[in-house]
């Protein structure tokens, strides 16, 4: 007899394992408590704006062909890539970078800000290269269930090499002395959710990604990857049930049988959770089949949350890319105000998109696409329209004053998300948009266990267990999620 599986949530790794448990023969219900699916990579549309809603970084391009040719398909059956030149620009004080695409190029431009410091990128890359070599094939698709997953004389060779118990910060600063080139260096473990004194050097893994293999754009936007892969699924006999957000379960025999939702009831020989970790667990399941309690909760150190804007403005830009990091102010404070001393910043570092400069389709002619992303605390209260539009006034002014122009009497479409929208929409724990930080005590086995001890047949997927967050981490923790509920129900 076939087996039905449930799934929670139509994100990325709620996809992708909906996916892998097809393609093993089961019968696959996505139920998602949202009116569109994509979880935080979901999409709107208004007045001819296109606005993704969440992931606008598309890096890892190998993880996405991975995934799509694991069902005999494409990148370039669904939508078209495009590598953008540069791959982003980083506003300082008084000068901006572009950071080009061109490796040859990027340490040219490094050699001019330290002597020497194009050999060192080189040295620096060659270790990074090697860490995602091992780091993604060897550990990064562990499910994280028992040690005995890294008795493996390959990756336990490469350990000695992975720098797991240096943190990123003190790597960065052993290759690179000039200060703004050691914050362009850490600035992608910020995507891992941590201060880079507390994300293991491991993580350099993420330069390769940044800087070897480039920053990509898909024509169209990110839901683009949400539309492939439910097409795959659908392919596959995937089932979506939008709307049908889930209150609880029936169980027999320390097992799901049925899965409750406010349009209905699903039977379920397995159950997969690629909604909100702690929401499942700490308000989905009565108090005998939870793992963790509500102190454990408390004691994680989550990814940050995000203030954004989705802004629709009537004129063009010229002196503007696609993506733009604004480090204009001090770095470390802002972090402290998200880690050290949670707080609302008092004047945040940001992120500013315009996919309009690099795909048409998402704006009015003579329009352009706009959005904002400030970095947050999770957790943080207060969060009213009043300070949304603080923040939004404080940043679009910094904003005109590094374009050489005024837009705000241009905008004719504004929308703001914060935490009190992530916990509303996602249920997400202290309004987390990045979920788990990837910190050495957050790392692998250490994470939240992607297998209910309690229960014989429920498992988690997502940003708060193994891999950990981010996109290309979603879809590759669908993929294990999937192979080990295989490997597990062939036991029985």
């Amino acid at each position: 007899m076939t087996k039905k599986a449930v799934v929670i949530g139509s994100g990325f790794a709620g996809l992708s394992s909906a996916c892998f448990l097809a393609k093993q023969g089961y019968k696959v219900t996505i139920l998602e408590k949202n009116d569109s699916p994509g979880g935080r990579a979901r999409q709107f549309t208004s007045d001819g704006f296109v606005f993704d809603m969440g992931p606008s970084w598309y890096w890892m391009p190998d993880v996405f062909e991975h995934f799509f040719e694991s069902f005999g398909k494409k990148v370039s059956d669904y939508y078209t890539l495009e590598r953008l030149d540069p791959s982003y620009s980083v506003v300082w004080e008084n000068e901006t970078w572009e950071i080009a695409a061109d490796y040859d190029k990027l340490k040219d431009f490094f050699e001019t800000i330290e002597p020497g410091s194009g050999k060192q990128l080189d040295a620096f890359m060659a270790e990074a290269g090697y860490k995602y070599e091992v780091g993604i094939k060897e550990l990064v698709y562990k499910p994280g269930r028992s040690l005995t997953e890294f008795a493996d004389i390959r990756l336990l060779k490469g350990l000695m090499k992975m720098d797991v118990l240096k943190s990123m910060k003190t790597h960065v600063a052993s290759f690179f002395k000039n200060p703004k080139l050691q914050e362009l260096m850490e600035f992608p473990v910020l995507f891992l959710g941590a201060l880079p004194e507390k994300i293991p050097a491991l993580y350099s893994l993420m330069n390769y990604a940044d800087i070897k293999l480039g920053t990509w754009y898909p024509q169209g936007g990110m839901f683009k990857i949400v539309e492939g892969m439910l097409s795959v699924a659908k392919e596959l006999g995937v089932e979506v049930k939008l709307g049908h957000e889930v209150t609880g379960f029936d169980f027999v025999n320390d097992s799901i049988r049925k899965v409750k939702t406010i349009k209905g009831e699903f039977e379920a020989d397995v159950v997969v959770s690629g909604a909100d970790y702690n929401h499942t667990e700490q308000h989905l399941l009565p108090k005998e089949y939870r793992q963790y309690s509500a102190s454990y909760w408390d004691k994680r150190i989550m990814a940050p949350s995000s203030l954004l804007y989705y802004v629709g403005i009537s004129t063009t830009i010229n002196n503007i890319g696609h993506h733009t990091l604004f480090f204009d102010t001090d770095f470390k404070k802002h972090g402290g105000e998200i880690y050290t001393n949670p707080k609302w910043p008092d004047n945040p570092l940001f992120y500013a998109s315009c996919p309009s400069v690099t795909d048409k389709s998402v704006a009015p002619e003579g329009s352009e696409n706009l959005f904002f992303l400030i970095p947050t605390a999770a957790g943080l209260t207060g969060d009213t329209e009043e300070l949304r539009q603080h923040y939004f006034d404080m940043i679009l002014e910094r904003f005109e004053n590094h374009i050489g122009q005024k837009i705000k009497d241009s905008i004719v479409f504004y929308r703001s998300y914060s935490v009190a929208n992530f916990q509303e929409d996602y249920h997400a724990f202290k309004g987390n948009a990045y979920g788990l930080a990837n910190t050495l005590t957050q790392t692998a086995n250490l994470k939240p266990s992607m297998k209910s001890p309690k229960l014989k047949n429920l498992y988690y997927t997502g940003q708060l267990t193994v891999p950990g967050p981010g996109v290309p981490p979603s879809l590759i923790s669908g993929e294990v999620v999937a192979g080990e509920i295989v490997k597990d129900f062939k036991k029985l």
